[in-house]
């Protein structure tokens, strides 16, 4: 799509794969919350670090649940760079492969939009790591990488918001291009309910190293949250969802109380035209109205940018 379609992202309508992918992640994240124990589903973290706003969300209201998006809305940078880190280290691939990979990841932030020769070629480098490996090893090896590249990048005020909304009694679900396995480690090790993801295909556990349908991002997002919220019995009307990118205008359009957190600039400018709130903890911010400018602040590319050139130097 060329760079002029993101002025108007919400006309950007779902295909065939992006539908498949919605229902097929919606299916995982049922079937994951289903089999966690009990006492892992729901568990309660520190306290909120700060109220959420009196009125919302509704205490005891089952029919709404919360949805975020992960990279620079719950955790500082790239989930699928901080695991790529991790199978680096665990020497899955060599290092030329590593930098590639950042490259791609760090382009696609940059850029803001999707070429799909692109695209098609970040999806086959990041699928051949996986091809031929146990899924049950990969979720292992998922665990180890949270606590040595993820547990630290979460940021506390979008935890805290997670936390208002289970305290009230909803479901909170991660929404995420990353895969389902990844973030539903990370919704987990948060207490949430469970986790969007992209679905990656497996036979008998082992991944064959294709994708159902595509990557869970853009308008596959807003299908996997409608076909989650089919599922679940939810009022979309009545759900809340976050994110810090353009890219989720989509997923932010379907429900009642949309929320740009840490906004890049075209989710700035259309958050403050369709009056949705806005929270930046780059700047350590307290909730405010769209229509106060945030200050400038870490861009929504940084944190992965910045662990990708670190691994560089120190490599060197």
């Amino acid at each position: 799509m060329a760079a002029l379609g993101w002025l108007t992202p919400r006309r950007r309508s779902a295909t065939a794969r992006s539908v498949l992918a919605g229902e097929a992640s919606a299916e995982a994240a049922r079937k994951s919350a289903q089999d966690e124990p009990p006492s892992l589903t729901g568990a309660r973290q520190a306290p909120p670090e700060e109220p959420a706003e009196a009125e919302f969300p509704v205490q005891g209201d089952d029919l709404a649940a919360a949805f975020f998006d992960l990279d620079n809305t719950v955790m500082q940078g790239a989930a699928i760079f901080h695991f790529g880190r991790g199978l680096y280290k665990r020497e899955f691939f060599r290092r030329r492969e590593l930098a590639r990979f950042a490259w791609q990841q760090a382009w696609f932030r940059l850029a803001g939009v999707e070429d799909p020769e692109h695209m098609q070629d970040a999806r086959d480098s990041a699928l051949s790591i996986v091809k031929g490996h146990k899924v049950c090893e990969l979720m292992s090896i998922g665990e180890e990488i949270y606590d040595e590249y993820m547990a630290e990048r979460i940021w506390p005020g979008t935890r805290a918001l997670a936390q208002a909304h289970l305290d009230a009694g909803q479901k909170v679900w991660l929404v995420t291009a990353a895969p389902v396995e990844t973030a539903t480690i990370i919704a987990r090790r948060l207490g949430l309910t469970g986790a969007l993801g992209t679905v990656a295909e497996s036979v008998d556990g082992v991944y064959t190293g294709r994708l159902v349908g595509e990557p869970l991002h853009g308008p596959a997002k807003a299908e996997a949250v409608r076909a989650l919220a089919a599922a679940e019995g939810l009022d979309l009307e009545r759900c809340a969802a976050y994110s810090d990118s353009h890219n989720d205008i989509p997923m932010l359009s379907l429900v009642g109380h949309p929320y740009a957190i840490n906004p890049d600039t075209k989710l700035r400018k259309h958050a403050r035209a369709h009056d949705w709130r806005l929270r930046d903890y780059r700047t350590g911010r307290k909730a405010v109205k769209v229509g106060v400018p945030a200050a400038a602040g870490v861009g929504a590319i940084a944190g992965g940018t910045a662990a990708a050139i670190a691994l560089h130097r120190r490599r060197k």
